[in-house]
């Protein structure tokens, strides 16, 4: 474009670095040049970007001879240039506009919090300080342990511990697990957090009151890995075994568990082992009841020694300790290592990839969303630092520092935090073992002029192999040690490395990298890293002053410590940022000084000593309200799912004539019921008192019946055993969320066609489970001419009620199981939580203008002790159930709630319990395994529709059968079906549209649950 030559004095403007073309390879840095750099100032300034591509642009650019081409380029830079620096001023008003929703989201909830908890604090608000403070995982001054300094105090506090027991589950899905030889760094999964659970559980099984400690892995039988990682155990062995031989046992130690789950022949990376998660839950909830009964044989008298609590690393296996948590009723820890709402800022922030992008690579929301969950369910979250809890955890929904203080204040003062939960976040900074350092001996310039030009026989082989990279070996050395992650930020070392002349000619550059064969076969990320690394030593020319050797062994990284110790070198750990940095920790201890990034734990690290991580571990669990399966007791004889006999029988029913409430329906018969949570004994005390009353005079009766029955046990000895559904060989899960109720009779009767003969033979029991509530079931049971001994149980209310049919229909059709309840109860809202909804659901109708009628409506009638109903009105008004769920989180408030029956119901029931879960609840209770269970379930259905798809149950879903309309809720969700439904699993079957009884059964036949 003819007239142009101001674009070429503009670009020289902001372009220019001072140096001619001929010089265009000197350095950029300005305490070489010792003058300002525009080029600098506005590339990273203005637009954020290197500016070595642009510059290389212009010099083309100008050097071109054509005047018209010349300024053609020139102008497409100018567009350039303006678009990048467009691109950033959208960056930070996206993030600014981010970061202002979420802070008035958040003082909105924490004023609305406020206000609930601002009556004065009388008397009569005081809740019960023991179960409030265990509830928050408050640590009293009785409970909290002091700080062990002297060989005295661990001596007695070594002793203290001993007559303790504990069991102890952690939980690590991805990656390469193994006790020896751990392949750090071969990929992106395989890393620090594999090395620190390792030996957290070598460690815990070696301290005093710890009988056994088992982590829970994932089994990799996959041709691509070592056969290693497809054993199913592991043990591992302790470093200083000397002080364990009275703490042995038959099942005494540590261990790894690998449990299968998602395909079995594949190492797929943890992006991908979301859909797969209830599975691992299955299989972990089995292993953990037969441990739990072995254990009980060994050292319980008998009785089942549940784990002390279940601590679940990272999200994946945070969302799967949430469940078993629930499942089993124990106290839960998390440690997030690394946390998904930071990692997805920091992607935003480089503006390389859309928030869609970022979700399609690394399935973000569903890592999130697993977090926020973990937040809701946990006792204690374990951090590294206090940057973790101040910078990162602020912020997930769940977590507000400044509602957080007020609540610990208010259990200070033993007041009622109104059903609003904060678990309680503990530092505590990984530890090391110093045991095995050995100090340095003789003079290191000694060594150097000796050793380092030709190294001595005994010097370990890792040597000889970095030193063979370097011209001059004996220059000190600077020691990089982590994985080729775009997040460890290599690529920047390399660069300052190469553009400081100075540093160059001072030291050599040593990059442990991980373990590799071949570039090819790294994965795409790690790949590009690596070759960004190579291209740099090209660019900088810094052959014979970088070591990036291919492999190393475990063993011998103490030895690539001493190497850089002997040249009088320093460690750098140049990450964006780094959550606490264990190599720092392991550099020093070696006297390396150490270099590091101010993002994370790296400012936290002042001192750690030996163990202290362990006992400060204990301590914080120690804190923790004991929980465990309640009805497991040394009067309870129906632990045994196996024993036929009548007597067992009668066990069973004098068992749950002492605790179950036996009614009609269980529901509400005044208002919206009782605050549980702030005086959670006397509910018990009065929940006992009832329920002793109205099954008196039924367990006389019903004495006589079985006292008649034993009498005739050679005729038939199962005729008294109760609940029926401990007799079956299967049990057919009818979990369809139909249209209508018409609809669901019509599933109902040709599922029960397709399994007639079983039926009849008693064989195969079935379950309903639906969100309505059990008087709408009775009601749907006389319209379709069913009795309620047609089920073994009923799962109501979106999972936060469970039944069984009576064994005295004519007086009461069924029992509800307040054992469940006291699984579920867990961080229940009560009172609070429903103010706090009704409040939600008049705001509702405010918004959207409809003066005339309420969108949402709280239903009193249709609620019970554990679900608040609502009735939506308009169904395409209402906001998706995860900005309700927010909502809720934000004011530290812990429920699930549901969209159900089309939409035109919403439940909201305690946040550990779901239809999901009941069946898990039976296996516990009942002993009736999962993998025997077949779950039907529609084409779509409620909210929760997705649990009820995976694990090791087999699930059958009619194609054509379920909620039309409850697509569109579905779509509302912050991540595809698809991130959490195992849809290439071999227990998913489908049903063609408008099947018969006979093609159900056909396929129930072929996948082995019915004689063919």
């Amino acid at each position: 474009m003819a007239g142009n030559d101001w674009l070429n004095s503009y670009l020289e403007a902001i372009l220019d670095v001072g140096p001619g073309l001929e010089d265009a390879k000197s350095s950029l840095l300005l305490r070489e040049r010792g003058r300002f750099s525009p080029t600098r100032y506005f590339v990273e300034e203005v637009i954020g970007f290197d500016e070595t591509d642009l510059y290389r642009s212009w010099v083309r650019a100008s050097s071109t001879r054509s005047p018209q081409e010349r300024n053609t380029r020139l102008e497409n830079m100018c567009w350039r240039i303006w678009n990048l620096a467009r691109q950033k001023k959208q960056l930070e008003s996206e993030t600014a506009h981010r970061v202002n929703k979420r802070r008035l989201e958040r003082e909105r909830g924490r004023r609305e919090a406020t206000a609930d908890m601002s009556e004065d604090l009388s008397e009569g608000e005081k809740g019960d300080p023991v179960s409030d403070v265990s509830a928050h995982g408050g640590e009293s001054n009785k409970t909290k342990l002091p700080r062990i300094s002297s060989a005295d105090a661990m001596e007695a506090w070594a002793n203290s511990q001993k007559g303790k027991k504990l069991y102890i589950v952690l939980i690590s899905i991805h990656g390469l697990i193994r006790g020896e030889n751990m392949e750090l760094g071969r990929d992106s999964d395989t890393g620090g957090q594999v090395k620190y659970v390792v030996e957290l559980a070598r460690a815990l099984g070696s301290m005093p009151g710890v009988y056994r400690v088992d982590l829970l892995t994932r089994q990799v039988s996959s041709p691509d890995v070592d056969s290693s990682y497809g054993e199913p155990t592991e043990m591992l062995s302790p470093r200083n075994n000397d002080d364990l031989e009275d703490e042995m046992g038959e099942s005494s130690g540590s261990y790894i568990i690998r449990i299968p789950f998602g395909p079995r022949d594949k190492y797929i990376p943890k992006e991908n082992l979301w859909p797969y998660i209830p599975e691992f839950v299955d299989g972990a909830l089995n292993h953990i009841i037969q441990m739990s009964k072995s254990l009980g044989e060994q050292i319980g008298s008998g009785h089942a020694v549940w784990p002390v609590a279940i601590h679940g690393h990272y999200a994946d296996a945070g969302d799967s300790a949430a469940l078993l948590s629930g499942a089993l009723n124990v106290p839960m820890l998390f440690t997030g290592h690394s946390l998904g709402r930071d990692k997805l800022e920091q992607l935003l922030k480089q503006g390389r990839l859309s928030k869609d992008e970022i979700n399609t690579t690394y399935k973000i929301m569903r890592r999130i969303e697993a977090e926020e969950l973990s937040l809701d369910s946990s006792e204690i979250v374990i951090t590294s630092t206090r940057q973790e809890i101040e910078e990162q955890w602020r912020l997930y929904d769940g977590f507000d520092p400044v509602l957080e203080r007020k609540l610990r204040a208010r259990i200070r003062r033993n007041v009622s935090c109104y059903g609003r939960f904060m678990p309680r976040m503990a530092i505590i900074p990984p530890g090391m073992e110093f045991h095995h350092i050995a100090p340095q001996d003789g003079d290191l310039d000694g060594e150097l002029e000796g050793n380092l030009d030709h190294p001595a026989p005994q010097d370990p082989p890792i040597w000889s192999e970095i030193m063979r990279f370097f011209t001059n070996p004996r220059k000190p050395m600077i020691l990089a040690l982590a994985r080729p992650d775009p997040k460890k930020n290599i690529t920047t070392l390399v660069k300052a490395f190469g553009e400081c002349r100075p540093l160059r000619e001072l030291a050599n550059l040593t990059l442990i990298m991980g373990n590799r064969e071949g570039i090819d076969e790294m994965s795409s990320t790690n790949a590009s890293v690596l070759l960004s690394v190579l291209k740099l030593i090209d660019k900088y020319d810094l052959y014979g002053q970088v070591a990036y050797p291919k492999h190393h062994k475990q063993y011998e990284v103490p030895d690539i410590y001493r190497l850089a110790a002997k040249t009088k070198g320093v460690f750098i750990n140049p990450a964006f940022i780094e959550p606490f940095g264990l190599t720092l920790i392991e550099a020093a201890a070696y006297g390396l000084p150490i270099v590091a990034t101010k993002n994370g734990g790296p400012v936290d690290i002042h001192r750690v000593l030996d163990n202290e991580h362990c006992k400060n571990y204990l301590s914080k669990i120690a804190t923790c309200k004991p929980r465990h399966p309640q009805w497991l007791r040394s009067e309870d004889g129906g632990e045994s799912s196996e024993s036929e006999s009548p007597g067992d029988s009668l066990r069973d029913l004098q068992d749950l004539s002492l605790n179950l409430k036996f009614s009609l329906d269980g529901e509400k018969s005044g208002g919206s019921g009782n605050d549980s949570s702030l005086d959670p004994d006397g509910n018990a005390t009065d929940r006992n008192t009832r329920l002793e009353n109205a099954v008196l005079s039924w367990s006389k009766g019903i004495s006589k019946d079985v006292r008649k029955g034993t009498e005739k046990s050679d005729q038939n000895t199962n005729a008294g055993k109760f609940p029926p559904l401990r007799r079956r060989k299967h049990l057919f899960v009818i979990a369809v969320d139909s249209d209508t109720a018409s609809d669901l009779l019509e599933t109902t009767k040709t599922i029960f066609e397709a399994a007639k003969k079983e039926k009849a033979e008693g064989t195969v029991g079935f379950i309903l489970s639906t969100s309505s509530t059990i008087s709408e079931i009775q009601s749907f049971l006389v319209s379709g001419g069913l009795s309620p001994s047609d089920f073994d149980a009923y799962i109501c209310n979106s999972g936060s009620d469970l039944y069984y049919p009576s064994l005295n229909p004519e007086e009461r059709p069924f029992v509800v199981d307040l054992y469940y309840h006291s699984h579920i109860e867990y961080r229940w809202g009560g009172e609070g939580l429903r103010k706090t909804l009704v409040r939600w659901a008049a705001s509702i109708t405010e918004k959207k203008g409809e003066n005339d009628e309420q969108i949402v409506s709280p239903s009193e009638q249709l609620s019970t002790d554990y679900c608040y109903t609502f009735k939506v009105q308009k169904p395409g008004k209402v906001p998706p159930v995860k900005e309700l769920r927010k909502l809720l989180r934000i004011q530290a408030l812990r429920c699930h709630p549901i969209y159900c029956q089309n939409g035109t119901r919403l439940n909201v029931i305690p946040v550990l319990a779901s239809r999901s879960q009941a069946l898990r609840y039976l296996y516990v209770r009942w002993g009736f395994e999962l993998s025997k269970m077949v779950v039907f379930v529609g084409e779509c259905g409620d909210t929760d529709y997705e649990g009820l798809v995976g694990g090791v149950h087999k699930s059958v879903i009619l194609k054509g059968v379920g909620s039309s309309a409850m697509s569109q809720v579905h779509n509302n969700r912050n991540y595809p079906l698809s991130d959490v439904m195992p849809f290439d699993s071999p227990n998913i079957v489908e049903a063609a549209t408008g099947s018969s009884s006979a093609d159900i059964q056909a396929l129930i036949e072929k996948a082995g649950y019915l004689p063919g």
